[in-house]
């Protein structure tokens, strides 16, 4: 999806947290643990190695997780103590909530009219799909 839509221009990814804390009572410091990554540049590191282990949700594993991606500790550790991120992460979770995400992986596909700040959705995938079924959803989108 990356190589065929978003690097050619034709869609924007754009990627909210929505931890399900029902299941996963860390997911909401997790969420943050990558944000705070991302000062750093690292979201996407840190994302990807909190989702290899979702059990190994601690203070103690976030630390050690920063140290393998070499980021400043100290203020990864600051960021996430002081909860920085908390309010944007709980408004991501409320606006999906709005837009009738339920769960996770939720993919919301639709247009930034002009002047806009919102998205308008017109279409919700629901679940890990194989490609095709965002290739199908993306093409019928950009011929309309």
């Amino acid at each position: 999806m990356e190589k065929e839509y978003v690097s050619t221009g034709k869609v924007k990814f754009l990627f909210f947290d929505f931890p399900l804390e029902s299941i996963h009572k860390k997911a909401l410091k997790a969420a943050e643990a990558s944000r705070c990554a991302g000062n750093q540049g690292k979201y996407w590191e840190m994302h990807d190695l909190l989702f290899a282990d979702i059990n190994a949700l601690e203070m103690a594993d976030f630390v050690r997780h920063s140290q393998s991606l070499s980021l400043n500790t100290p203020e990864f550790q600051q960021c996430l103590e002081k909860g920085k991120y908390e309010p944007a992460i709980r408004k991501d979770m409320m606006e999906g909530q709005r837009s009738g995400v339920r769960g996770t992986p939720t993919f919301l596909i639709g247009v930034i009219e002009p002047n806009a700040t919102k998205m308008k959705a017109l279409k919700r995938i629901r679940g890990a799909q194989p490609f095709p079924v965002f290739k199908e959803t993306l093409n019928t989108l950009l011929t309309q």
